[in-house]
C-alpha cells in the first residue's frame, strides 16, 4: 500500500491553541516559466468526520506545484492534534477550531472544506472574511435538505460516538483497493454530537445556513450517483451564489483519493485562477 503521507513535500508543522490543533504548512512553488506576478490567497484546508489532513494527501503537491500556499489543519482530537474525549466534542467547537486558525493568517484565505469540513466552513463563511470558499461533497444544509430530503430508509441512529466507516473495496466505483487500505490505516472515530447538529442522515434537523451573507466567491464540487445528489448539489450552490461542477460516477471520499481526483483538482484550479 502507498501511504501518500510519506510522499508529501517538506512543510512546516505548528500547534495551535490549547488543543495543539496539528496544522501543516506547504509552501508554493510556482512553475519556472509562471509569468504572472499577481500574489495567490493562501489555501487552508478542512477536512471531514473521520479523517485529517492526511486526506488531502493526494490533492497537497498539485497546489504547491502551482504556486499556492496550503495550510493544512486537523480539527480537536484528530489525527495529530491532541487527543481528547470525543463523546464531549460538540460541532461548535470544530467551528471554534476553524476561527483559531483562521486568526492565525496574515490575510483571507480561500477555504476549502470537504463533508462535514464543507458545511463547517459554510458557517465559518457566513461571518468570517474569505477570499474564497470551496465545497467539496459537502453535507448538505437544513435548508437543501428541506426541499430534497434523504429518504427515511437512509437513517442511521448515532450512539456516544460515531465508530470508523467500514471500507469495502468492492463497493467502491473509483477507489482501488489501495485507495481503501491508506483510508482504513487513518480512519478513526468521530463525535455524535457534532453528527446530531449537521448530519440530517443521523436525525438532525441540519445546520441553516444564510448564503445572502457569504460574500466571497464560491465553487461547490459534488460527487453525483444519482439525479437527486446532483440537484442537492445544484440547490447548494444557488444557495452560495457559487459555481458548480457535479462529477458523475464518482463516490464520496473518491474524490479526495479515489483513482479520478484529479478532476477535481484541476476544477479547484482552474476555478482559483479565474
Amino acid at each position: 500500500m502507498t501511504d501518500y503521507t510519506h510522499c508529501l513535500p517538506e512543510h512546516e508543522v505548528k500547534k495551535i491553541g490549547e488543543h495543539d490543533l496539528h496544522l501543516e504548512i506547504f509552501q508554493g512553488t510556482p512553475p519556472h516559466d509562471e509569468e504572472t506576478t499577481i500574489k495567490k490567497s493562501p489555501l487552508l484546508f478542512v477536512h471531514g468526520a473521520y479523517t485529517g489532513s492526511w486526506m488531502w494527501s493526494k490533492y497537497i503537491p498539485h497546489f504547491v506545484q502551482h504556486g499556492w500556499t496550503c495550510h493544512v489543519m486537523n480539527l480537536r482530537s484528530h489525527y495529530k492534534s491532541r487527543v481528547m474525549d470525543m463523546t464531549k466534542i460538540t460541532f461548535d467547537d470544530y467551528l471554534e477550531d476553524i476561527r483559531e486558525v483562521l486568526a492565525e493568517f496574515s490575510e483571507p484565505p480561500v477555504l476549502i472544506g470537504f463533508s462535514m469540513g464543507g458545511i463547517l466552513s459554510q458557517k465559518i463563511a457566513e461571518a468570517a472574511t474569505l477570499a474564497g470558499l470551496v465545497v467539496i461533497d459537502s453535507s448538505i444544509s437544513k435548508e437543501v435538505h428541506g426541499l430534497i430530503p434523504y429518504p427515511e430508509s437512509n437513517r442511521i441512529t448515532p450512539g456516544i460516538i460515531m465508530p470508523a466507516p467500514v471500507r469495502d473495496e468492492l463497493t467502491s466505483i473509483d477507489e482501488t483497493a489501495e485507495d481503501i487500505a491508506f483510508q482504513r490505516k487513518y480512519l478513526q472515530t468521530e463525535s455524535a454530537k457534532a453528527f446530531a447538529t449537521f448530519s440530517v442522515l443521523c436525525g438532525a434537523d441540519g445546520v441553516s445556513i444564510n448564503g445572502d451573507q457569504i460574500y466571497c466567491p464560491s465553487l461547490v464540487i459534488k460527487a453525483v450517483s444519482c439525479e437527486d445528489e446532483d440537484q442537492r448539489g445544484q440547490l447548494t450552490a444557488k444557495q452560495l451564489h457559487a459555481e458548480y461542477a457535479g462529477l458523475s460516477d464518482t463516490t464520496h471520499t473518491g474524490l479526495l483519493v479515489g483513482q479520478r481526483y484529479m478532476e477535481a483538482v484541476d476544477i479547484i484550479l482552474e476555478w482559483l485562477d479565474r
